[in-house]
């Protein structure tokens, strides 16, 4: 469990299907990010014992609610990411809710991840991405501190559709500067 000043970011519980899919199913959340809406509580259930059961992955939690409103995790080489990683390095990923856009939960849910990237996990590079369009996870790069990178043009995203991604990075030395 990582605690901040608004959020606690811990594992997702299966009893909380119907919220998961009360925001996952959202058309406008899911495909941005190359993943589809949710169909179901059912699928939504599957999604939180399969790909939100991974390790460092976290139900991004209002502490004044106490409700999940999204997700953020820290993805190594041996899983699911977009950036051409190696040993000591990973990417961050994240989304939430509509109803949450533009009150900085998620940067400063990634700044807690990048803390727990840097010092506990002792990772040298941290990276985070975003597709073609997506202004809002472009604005959480920027204002978390990443510096952009470089651009892949033609990328099949999830969803089996060609993207162009940008790939932003921190390295330990900017983090600590």
């Amino acid at each position: 469990m990582i605690e901040t000043e608004r959020l606690i970011l811990r594992p997702w519980q299966e009893s909380e299907a119907e919220i998961l899919y009360k925001y996952a199913s959202d058309p406008d959340i899911g495909p941005i990010a190359g993943w589809p809406p949710h169909t179901s509580p059912e699928n939504s259930l599957e999604i939180i014992r399969t790909v939100f059961s991974a390790p460092e992955t976290y139900a991004v939690v209002l502490k004044a609610t106490g409700e999940p409103v999204g997700c953020c995790g820290i993805m190594f080489a041996d899983s699911l990411h977009t950036a051409d990683m190696k040993g000591g390095e990973a990417e961050i990923g994240y989304w939430i809710g509509k109803p949450y856009w533009g009150q900085g939960l998620i940067p400063e849910a990634v700044k807690a991840l990048l803390a727990r990237s840097f010092g506990e996990l002792g990772l040298d590079t941290v990276w985070c991405g975003h597709y073609d369009g997506n202004a809002k996870s472009k604005r959480v790069c920027e204002k978390s501190g990443f510096k952009y990178h470089h651009t892949n043009k033609d990328v099949e995203s999830p969803l089996g559709d060609k993207r162009t991604e940008h790939i932003y990075r921190m390295t330990k030395e900017d983090y600590h500067a």
